[in-house]
């Protein structure tokens, strides 16, 4: 069997928090807090930061880590984690690890790691939570329905299933983090995006619509990813309170 590699694609460019990977928590940077969680996994063999920046290349290495340039003309995580791989003929899966979830749980990791691993039916791995009606009306939070074998049905900004009779559905929300077959990461890097891809502005969508399957797996915690300032300082309050 080939190896296993998490790959966290980071970039320093955001339009909400520019240089995010590099921002220092209790003297690390998240990008280094990433890292270490990903180092817990069991299953991984591999683990790699993908970047477009000499700062954060440097960095990684700096803590010991291992890093790859990539080019900066990348549309998606998704293509710069296969421009990592296709120098890596050993690896046969892949977790995409964001770089701004520094609150990640190594299991979480491994689960997705295990259903491509495991499960010859899935092309691709993520995770999603159980949430509350409030957050089902968020459009910021993806949302995703399953069949019973927990393959994804489908994914969206809009609260789904539609409520025609209440008090039924289970709502699930969808955390970013995605395992692969290498074949199916070619697979979903060479098509072209798709019309409920651009719509919803989801990258999923695009291996759905083309017939691709997505396993999920269903975790028990909130995430914590950091986009804007309130986020990086509501992660330093929460390491703050454990090394108390």
């Amino acid at each position: 069997m080939g190896k296993a590699a998490i790959i966290i694609p980071a970039r320093y460019g955001s339009s909400r928090l520019e240089g995010k990977p590099l921002l220092e928590v209790a003297g690390k940077p998240v990008i280094q807090w990433v890292y270490e969680k990903a180092q817990m996994s069991k299953l991984a063999d591999i683990i790699i930061v993908a970047t477009d920046d000499k700062r954060i290349y440097d960095c990684v290495a700096g803590f010991g880590g291992v890093a790859e340039m990539t080019s900066e003309n990348h549309k998606s995580g998704s293509d710069r984690i296969m421009e990592v791989v296709s120098r890596h003929p050993e690896i046969d899966y892949i977790c995409n690890l964001q770089g701004d979830e520094p609150l990640i749980k190594p299991e979480s990791i491994d689960a997705v790691i295990k259903n491509v691993i495991e499960d010859d039916k899935a092309d691709i791995s993520t995770l999603i939570r159980k949430i509350d009606n409030e957050e089902a009306n968020n459009p910021n939070l993806v949302k995703c329905v399953t069949d019973n074998n927990g393959f994804a049905l489908y994914f969206s900004r809009s609260k789904i299933p539609y409520e025609r009779n209440s008090g039924i559905a289970t709502f699930y929300g969808h955390l970013g983090i995605y395992g692969y077959k290498r074949k199916a990461l070619e697979i979903m890097t060479s098509l072209p995006q798709t019309n409920l891809e651009k719509t919803e502005s989801l990258e999923q969508l695009r291996a759905l619509e083309n017939g691709m399957k997505i396993k999920t797996s269903v975790v028990d915690f909130v995430p914590v990813g950091i986009d804007t300032k309130e986020d990086l300082e509501k992660f330093r309050h929460i390491v703050e309170q454990k090394l108390k």
